[in-house]
């Protein structure tokens, strides 16, 4: 893609967080809706803050925007139920929001010939950075509306159909020993898909389609919340001290299950992939089904021979946590990947019907800890 075009398209990204933050009512705008979830101003302000940090102070050392809002912006500066307090009225925001997201697009177009040699801007690497931080908030300010939406749900105005369980019998794919693989390219990969590896493989068989809900509900069925040899012993602490008896956007009505999404509640189709799950619940299923979830590795590389189907529809928990490559550097910054290699945040893979196309490719390794259901995730199995 031309660098013309990659400026159209964060122009695009940008104006996709501008028209969640307009739609919002004043409440929904400054409001915090779930403990992990800043409220949804707050993103759009942090993204801004963010494409000036690295275009204008990192770039060229002026810092004149950055310095007043660094304390609100800055992720560790501000607790999150903290944030929505200090936000700027909402249409002064929006108003700051477009004229400098319009003024960053200009200045990336007209770059003086001293800024284009910056080590940032070689192939691009910025804008795709840029590009792909905007719609990684993007999806997130959908979760807080999806979480707004379980909060302010009541019963349904209409009956639901009924979710009917339905016996696992997953089509396998048959993937070969051999060398695999696996990691990205610059300019567009973050710095935990890099340098790119070759992974030693045994073989193994995989689902060619995630775990859909209908499936899911026989393992509800079953007794899976209940059977504390499918969980591990932080698993069932955790299932037991929060009473998690079902996904997260999963509610009952009259004995059948049915969900609520931004748009209200809605029927649970059969074959869709199940979401909400966290990783406890996803490795729970996967005992329950005589399987394993994949390693990372095994899902990169089924994924690019061809192998898997409806990938992008849910994110993927994998069995094994966040670690880094070997060769791994952090870069543009150690807070970006860093922070989380910690043992305790897992891989998830794929992208769901939120992620934009920017991160949606085989490398992409997102990252949340085992507890963490909000964040439109499921699973697939490996035998």
């Amino acid at each position: 893609m031309s660098t013309d075009a990659l400026i159209t398209e964060l122009g695009h990204a940008q104006a996709l967080l501008v028209a969640l933050a307009e739609d919002a009512d004043p409440a929904t705008f400054r409001s915090q809706y779930h403990p992990d979830l800043s409220p949804l101003g707050w993103h759009l302000g942090h993204c801004i803050y963010t494409e000036c940090l690295w275009l204008h102070e990192k770039l060229r050392g002026d810092d004149s925007v950055t310095s007043p809002i660094a304390d609100l912006y800055t992720p560790p500066r501000t607790p999150k139920p903290e944030r929505g307090k200090r936000l700027p009225p909402q249409p002064a925001l929006l108003a700051w929001a477009t004229e400098l997201q319009a003024f960053n697009l200009h200045y990336l177009r007209k770059l003086r010939p001293q800024w284009q040699q910056h080590t940032l801007l070689e192939d691009d690497y910025l804008i795709h950075f840029l590009i792909q931080h905007n719609s990684q908030h993007y999806e997130t300010m959908l979760m807080i509306l999806n979480q707004k939406a379980l909060h302010e749900h009541g019963v349904p105005d209409t009956p639901h159909q009924p979710l009917q369980a339905s016996v696992l019998q997953p089509e396998l794919a048959d993937i070969p020993a051999g060398h695999y693989r696996i990691g990205g390219q610059r300019p567009v990969a973050c710095d935990n898909e890099l340098p790119p590896q070759q992974a030693d493989l045994g073989p193994f068989s995989i689902s060619r389609t995630p775990v859909s809900n209908s499936e899911y509900l026989a393992f509800m069925e079953d007794g899976g919340y209940r059977r504390p040899e499918l969980w591990d012993d932080e698993g069932w602490r955790w299932q037991q001290a929060h009473g998690i008896t079902s996904p997260d956007h999963w509610r009952q009505e009259n004995g059948g299950w049915y969900a609520v999404g931004m748009k209200g509640s809605y029927d649970l189709a059969e074959r869709e992939p199940v979401s909400g799950l966290s990783h406890h619940e996803a490795q729970a299923f996967a005992r329950w089904a005589n399987a394993r979830l994949p390693h990372e590795y095994q899902w990169e590389a089924a994924c690019r021979i061809g192998l898997l189907e409806q990938t992008g529809r849910v994110w993927e928990w994998c069995s094994n946590p966040f670690h880094a490559y070997e060769g791994f550097t952090p870069f543009p910054y150690d807070e970006y990947s860093l922070p989380w290699l910690d043992g305790r945040h897992f891989s998830l893979r794929g992208g769901s019907l939120h992620t934009r196309p920017a991160i949606k490719r085989p490398s992409f390794r997102n990252f949340f800890l085992a507890d963490k259901r909000h964040i439109f995730a499921g699973l697939r199995l490996v035998y």
